[in-house]
């Protein structure tokens, strides 16, 4: 009876214009390249001091939900992800916007973030304490191997191609070791450069290695940036429902990966979406699709990041762990109003927590028609935006982006050279997302190894610390069995086709015969 009460005053008129606002306002920031959600959490926070606290967590919520669904726009038309967490989206979304399937790509987008959203926070409400445990299980070792889980999807995403993605990895290992250690502090590859001491910003090397190459192809070739559909100003719903129907498995999977990803402080979105990517492509019939804008593609990412907010508000909320960079900021905010964290807060507390829950859901369902519509018009004008405007208006957002991160130009130079050097790369035929993989995951595995180490070695017990752990020894086996499974089913792939081969010429002889 209680939650019902609370549902409603999650539904008053107040709480639902700001669950409004939030969602519009964090779609609009997150399909900014370089705007996150981190950002745009970070810079409301102040204004919901004055609102009473679960009005404030709502809003603040909505904003957060509605930046990682809104990374899915740039990722999908401009081949540029708006926000970390959205950059798988490109793998497939991409391709389907260039031969004239955009509208349907960011219809596909929309209802699997919903999917994926309500997924995460209805187990935030329901298995949020016992969930929580599983965090307080992962120590430096277990976030050791979850990188190098993490890395071995190389394997997964590179088919055809597997020494330049690791190649491309390793080189992104390279770029994440730039400046101060994670642990203990030394100064490294900086070449003597004070640009270079705090190291390469993720979100300035994202907009980097994604926007820039994309911007000088623009320039260097005639060909319109997308194709015009014939029904490019319908929703296409229907299809996109049916999409999502024969998908819905993976939709379902890549949620609750999303959420179980989500709990874990420090790995978000963008491996959730990834290891998601991995597991969509290794389970479908037609692997082959990946890559070249198979919507199961679309629908693994989309449901995976978007499920991590919920995920991500589990340990926050009963631990005291943010799991995300903007669930800190909101935590934050939570001590600034005085609410107490800890398992017993949903209990002591329960008419805020349940209150902003019930918000958090309604944001979500909000976005599907705030979606569909923002979504509808931001294809039909990128479509119409000619080429000698498109350009240098994404220019200049990528230059303020990578400005805004630290009010600091040497990240608008560091993104620069990263883009300039990402092109020659990727005419060189090394991927960015290989490269960007090893960008964010190489800080993760470094601090998750030297403190495994150092505790290990005060123990007399190194190899113990990393093979001596059921979890780690779970993960490690997970990490094997994805770097390998490319290479075996494509072995396994030409033995039966040589099979068939023989097969065929020993039939083909006795029908002569």
């Amino acid at each position: 009876m209680d939650k019902f009460i609370y549902f409603l005053e999650a539904l008053s008129f107040a709480n639902l214009g700001l669950a409004f606002a939030g969602v519009l306002a964090g779609i609009v920031i997150g399909a900014l390249p370089g705007l996150s959600a981190t950002m745009a959490v970070a810079v409301l926070v102040p204004f919901t001091f004055t609102m009473n606290p679960a009005s404030g967590l709502i809003v603040l919520g909505a904003i957060y939900t509605g930046a990682i669904y809104g990374g899915s726009y740039s990722a999908i038309l401009v081949n540029a992800p708006g926000t970390p967490s959205a950059i798988a989206t490109t793998f497939d979304g991409f391709p389907m916007a260039k031969r004239g399937d955009g509208a349907l790509a960011v219809s596909i987008a929309t209802l699997a973030s919903v999917i994926g959203g309500l997924i995460g926070a209805l187990m935030l409400m329901f298995l949020a304490p016992p969930l929580a445990t599983v965090a307080l299980a992962f120590g430096p070792p277990e976030y050791f191997w979850l990188a190098i889980f993490g890395l071995t999807l190389i394997s997964a995403l590179s088919v055809g191609n597997l020494i330049k993605g690791l190649i491309g990895a390793c080189f992104g290992l390279i770029l994440s070791m730039i400046g101060v250690a994670v642990i203990g502090a030394d100064v490294r590859f900086t070449f003597g450069s004070q640009t270079l001491i705090g190291g390469i910003d993720i979100v300035a090397g994202l907009i980097g290695l994604y926007c820039i190459p994309v911007l000088i192809d623009l320039v260097a070739t005639k060909d319109p940036h997308l194709k015009v559909a014939s029904d490019s100003s319908g929703f296409r719903l229907g299809e996109s429902f049916a999409i999502l129907m024969r998908n819905k498995v993976n939709a379902i999977r890549s949620s609750v990966i999303g959420t179980v990803v989500g709990i874990l402080p420090g790995a978000g979105g963008s491996v959730a979406s990834l290891v998601s990517y991995s597991e969509s492509r290794r389970s479908s019939k037609n692997p082959e699709n990946y890559g070249k804008g198979e919507p199961g593609g679309i629908i693994a990412t989309e449901a995976a990041n978007n499920a991590t907010v919920g995920g991500g508000f589990i340990p926050t909320l009963v631990l005291g762990i943010p799991g995300t960079p903007p669930d800190a900021v909101i935590l934050g905010a939570l001590l600034v109003q005085g609410i107490k964290i800890g398992p017993q807060l949903f209990t002591s507390q329960g008419s805020i927590v349940y209150t902003f829950i019930f918000g958090l859901l309604i944001g979500t369902l909000l976005m599907l028609p705030i979606g569909l519509v923002v979504g509808r018009y931001a294809y039909k004008s990128i479509v119409a935006i000619p080429k000698a405007a498109l350009v240098p208006t994404i220019a200049f957002l990528t230059v303020i982006g990578s400005f805004a991160i630290h009010n600091n130009l040497h990240d608008s130079a560091v993104m620069l050279g990263l883009g300039v050097i990402g092109w020659g790369l990727n005419r060189a035929g090394f991927a960015p997302s290989p490269i960007v993989l090893g960008l964010v995951l190489g800080q993760i595995a470094e601090q998750g190894f030297v403190q495994a180490y150092l505790i290990g070695n005060a123990q007399g017990n190194i190899l113990g610390q990393f093979f001596g752990r059921p979890i780690s020894l779970a993960i490690a086996a997970f990490a094997i069995l994805t770097l390998f499974y490319p290479l075996a089913a494509s072995a396994i792939g030409a033995r039966r086709a040589k099979k068939s081969a023989v097969d065929q010429t020993v039939e083909s002889r006795d029908a002569n015969a």
